[in-house]
């Protein structure tokens, strides 16, 4: 068996790296997450190295594979006071969505029936927010209701209507422009399991549009990702979201056109 001693060529450029084969950036590795300074024995990566990497890996295809709770996450949100409503994309298992993408960009027949009886019930509010699992329902899970604890108060605090949280599972980012163009909401926001990588298996990323509807695309919309303790907090990415809405809302437009004053609305956020 390999064991992990160092080349006699890293001995000679990596003087005093403190444990044999390491590389000598490993006190970088406190900053960050990612994966540097992973040291090598010979032309191989240490041991230590190769089971983390293989260990990332199984944490990231389980975040692809299990089964959101989407139940759990309805019971949450209402112990946190706000009203949930369930929604249904044309996936019904995983499986199917994921090799069907397009089928978790729309709702299902009974969706959208029942959306169109219950905007008379609702009335006109200004925000629709959708939850999905995505590609990651740990993220879901993890870190939704943590986000919307923090953004709801601050978003009412300036006066925005909100439609009940729509939990829906098997859904892809467009899918926010169908549920926003039925409910008729001025704005439409997608809280979503992110791809994983190997090191956040459980980071969520938060999609607005202004003006949903079916027209919309990539462009139009806005992203704030990587909300997870560990990277974007949740209580910083809602200051964020809510003031880049609140600028949205002002000038009328969200997407690229929002882009170039991103920096001066956020500041050092």
């Amino acid at each position: 068996m390999q064991q992990d001693e160092p080349s006699s060529l890293t001995t000679a450029k990596a003087p005093g790296a403190g444990i044999a084969g390491r590389d000598r950036w490993i006190g970088l590795t406190r900053f960050t997450p990612a994966r540097i300074a992973l040291g090598r024995t010979g032309g191989s990566l240490r041991t230590e190295a190769l089971l983390d990497f293989r260990v990332g890996y199984a944490r990231a295809r389980d975040a692809v594979q299990n089964e959101f709770n989407a139940a759990a996450v309805e019971e949450v949100l209402r112990a946190e006071k706000m009203e949930t409503f369930r929604l249904a994309t044309l996936a019904t298992e995983r499986r199917t969505y994921l090799a069907r993408p397009d089928l978790g960009r729309q709702l299902s027949e009974n969706s959208r029936r029942e959306l169109r009886e219950r905007v008379a019930v609702w009335g006109k509010r200004e925000l629709a927010i959708i939850v999905s699992d995505g590609l990651s329902a740990l993220a879901a899970e993890r870190n939704a209701v943590p986000l919307l604890v923090e953004l709801l108060p601050l978003l009412r605090a300036e006066g925005w209507t909100i439609y009940p949280v729509f939990v829906t599972p098997f859904a892809r980012v467009k899918l926010q422009d169908e549920v926003g163009e039925l409910l008729g909401a001025r704005h439409a926001l997608m809280l979503i399991g992110e791809r994983p990588g190997l090191s956040s298996p459980d980071s969520l990323g938060a999609y607005f549009t202004f003006r949903p509807c079916a027209e919309r695309t990539d462009a139009d919309r806005n992203c704030v990702s990587n909300i997870r303790p560990e990277g974007l907090p949740p209580a910083m990415a809602a200051q964020k979201i809510s003031l880049l809405l609140t600028e949205s809302a002002r000038r009328g437009v969200s997407g690229i056109g929002l882009k170039d004053v991103e920096t001066e609305v956020i500041g050092g956020l």
